[in-house]
C-alpha cells in the first residue's frame, strides 16, 4: 500500500493512502525524514520512502528556474 504525508500533528502523520483514505501513523514507524508530501510504501510491515520520478522532475524544473 502506497501513502502520501498529507500533514503532521504532534506525534502523529496523517497519511493519505492511494485508495484516498486517511491513516494515522505515529511518526516513529516512518522513515526519519517523514515530512508533509513524502511518499512512502508498506512493505512487509516496514514504512519505506519512494521518490517518484514525479517529484525528481519537479525538483528539477525548480533548479531551472532559480538559474
Amino acid at each position: 500500500m502506497k501513502y502520501t504525508i498529507d500533514r503532521i500533528e504532534g506525534s502523529i502523520a496523517v497519511c493519505e493512502r492511494e485508495d484516498r483514505t486517511m491513516h494515522d501513523i505515529e511518526l516513529k514507524h516512518l522513515p526519519f525524514d517523514a515530512r508533509e508530501g513524502l511518499s512512502f510504501a508498506e512493505v512487509n510491515g516496514t514504512y519505506r520512502a519512494i521518490r517518484s520520478d514525479r517529484s525528481k522532475r519537479i525538483k528539477n524544473l525548480m533548479d531551472e528556474l532559480w538559474k
